[in-house]
């Protein structure tokens, strides 16, 4: 089962000392790559977080959002009185180089960061609720590549089977296109009044046929297409093998124009090109 690399996740539980709330986003990309904003206090995560990523996704640009709203409501306020009286010394030091400086308020040296904190809440358990609601995220996003891979595959499933169907007309007209081919060479000798040479005839038609052989590229496309089906239902991550099954489809679909003597191959040849870069583009989102 295959999985997308685009989906969204967040969740969000509030704690007795605040709000946590995690956001996940993930985008295409070559390999893994994780994008981390934690606050300050909880950048003891970052490794974990990582390791977490790395155990549960392959692929992808995943940016990881950590929030806190810390509740200080009801919580007794306490005066980092060392901290105070650094600024309040910074102040008057700044004050004596000024001949008129305003009185120091009180309520500006409390608003400073830092002097005036609330009960600071037990760090370590704030630390294992916050991987324990990343952990839910991350579950909820790999659910959601999950949802959207799914979709990817059956979407991937109705071009191979348009894939099949051009094949399978086109291995049914390539004995009608030869022998009009042989028509229109019978009518311009007819039309020259050349005498026509059976044995001539007959080696310029053999030589038509092998040119315009498409029985092997026909085959391989065929193959690729099984190919395709068995990627999209296995295991583990699948992104870079289909991509270079498109390419290989699209080989074929070039060498198949390359030969085409007939519009209608020609038209099949373009059909196919359409219909492997649409899936080409769609796997660009496959992890």
């Amino acid at each position: 089962m295959v999985h997308s690399m685009t989906a969204f996740a967040r969740h969000e539980q509030a704690t007795a000392h605040g709000t946590l709330s995690w956001e996940l986003r993930s985008v295409n990309h070559r390999y893994l790559e994780p994008h981390l904003r934690l606050p300050e206090a909880f950048r003891d995560l970052e490794g974990a977080v990582r390791e977490a990523l790395r155990q549960g996704l392959s692929r992808g640009k995943v940016e990881c959002t950590l929030r806190f709203a810390e509740e200080t409501a009801g919580k007794p306020l306490q005066v980092d009185s060392e901290r105070a009286r650094q600024l309040i010394n910074a102040a008057e030091q700044v004050a004596a180089l000024i001949q008129q400086p305003a009185p120091l308020n009180p309520l500006e040296v409390l608003a400073w960061p830092g002097v005036l904190v609330a009960d600071s809440a037990d760090p370590q358990a704030l630390n294992s609720a916050a991987l324990k609601l990343f952990d839910q995220a991350l579950g909820e996003l790999k659910a959601g590549r999950a949802r959207e891979g799914a979709e990817l595959a059956k979407l991937l499933n109705d071009r191979l089977d348009s894939i099949l169907d051009e094949v399978a007309a086109l291995r049914e007209l390539v004995p009608q296109m030869l022998a009009g081919q042989r028509a229109k060479i019978e009518t311009r000798f007819a039309e020259m009044q050349a005498e026509l040479d059976p044995q001539r005839l007959e080696q310029e038609l053999v030589l038509l046929a092998q040119k315009s052989d498409v029985a092997e590229e026909l085959d391989r496309l065929s193959t690729h297409v099984s190919e395709v089906r068995r990627v999209l239902k296995a295991d583990g991550a699948a992104g870079r093998r289909l991509d270079f099954l498109m390419q290989e489809l699209n080989r074929e679909a070039n060498t198949l124009g390359s030969k085409a003597f007939d519009p209608r191959s020609t038209q099949a040849a373009v059909n196919l090109k359409v219909l492997i870069e649409q899936m080409r583009e769609q796997v660009q989102n496959i992890e």
